[in-house]
């Protein structure tokens, strides 16, 4: 049955399928752009499908034969092979769009006050080498009391304008450093500054962004999330570094393999016993430029030394 799946799919996208391993999914020549490389992943068994360069996607195989221009009698010889459609609405329609808010209380920290907190938490922002221009900028608070007392609030904002996801993060050594809102990290972290045209610079967590000042992404962890990773597709990014701690090497090589298959030239910046916030903005600067590109043979060695956390710059 799926082989002749396979060859109706051959027929209305007007190109050969490519299996992958040990699984009901294969890759198309997409339709829906020109790229050197098959990007329309399809599973034959569930009919669910997805192009990784347009973002265009479905759950059942007869939206993707709409989208294709199929013929009628395509359509007919599909519905005899996988019976009729199983429509559902969008995930949009499905889904209630989570709601975040910052904290009750929150108080700016571009407003002097005589708080005890306030001034721990300006002591603590610049011994990270954050400015005034950059707690103006990120639009920083604090709170006092609540569930997200002695942390330094930082908002994080989507290419609107709207609050789409914040960091607290404590101020007094309590024992849960980070505490963030229960909703999904599946946001694009200071999306209102993003600049895709431009280079674009990974890391995980909002001081690191912050301090590396540059079209920065914090990925509030050491994995890229789907929305992001569509994100860069869909913006056709040119030119990615990827800067997280050296203890998320692992990660890191995660990540890069992501990249480095769809296109992206990936500069693995190498980071030793320090965060980015910790090495400063000059230093850090000099650490980007003077990364070079991971190429295949780079990227083997140092996922084969990465149980032994060395970096191999070839």
């Amino acid at each position: 049955m799926n082989q002749k799946i396979v060859n109706l799919l051959n027929r209305v996208l007007k190109t050969s399928g490519r299996k992958l391993k040990k699984t009901d999914e294969y890759m198309f020549w997409s339709p829906f752009v020109a790229h050197h490389k098959p990007k329309l992943q399809i599973n034959v068994k569930t009919g669910k499908w997805h192009c990784w360069v347009s973002n265009q996607g479905g759950h059942n195989l007869f939206q993707l034969f709409k989208k294709a221009k199929a013929t009628h009698d395509q359509m007919d010889e599909l519905s005899k092979l996988v019976g009729k459609p199983k429509y559902r609405r969008d995930d949009s329609e499905t889904t209630k769009k989570e709601v975040v808010k910052l904290p009750r209380g929150v108080l700016s920290l571009a407003v002097k006050h005589p708080s005890p907190v306030y001034k721990q938490a300006m002591n603590y922002l610049f011994s990270r080498g954050i400015t005034g221009d950059d707690i103006l900028r990120y639009n920083m608070g604090y709170c006092e009391e609540g569930p997200y007392a002695n942390r330094i609030i930082v908002p994080s904002y989507d290419k609107n304008g709207s609050l789409n996801f914040f960091v607290g993060r404590d101020i007094y050594q309590s024992k849960l450093k980070y505490k963030n809102p229960p909703v999904s990290k599946d946001v694009i972290g200071f999306e209102l500054f993003i600049n895709w045209d431009e280079p674009i610079i990974l890391c995980e967590g909002v001081f690191d962004a912050i301090a590396i000042k540059r079209n920065a992404i914090p990925l509030f962890g050491k994995t890229i999330q789907s929305k992001l990773q569509k994100e860069i597709y869909k913006q056709g990014v040119k030119k990615i570094y990827v800067v997280l701690d050296e203890d998320a090497k692992k990660d890191a090589l995660k990540i890069t393999s992501k990249l480095m298959e769809n296109g992206i030239n990936v500069y693995f910046v190498h980071i030793k016993d320090k965060d980015p916030s910790d090495i400063g903005f000059k230093d850090m600067t000099q650490k980007i430029k003077s990364t070079r590109q991971m190429n295949l043979r780079s990227f083997l060695a140092n996922k084969l030394f990465t149980k032994k956390k060395k970096f191999i710059d070839i």
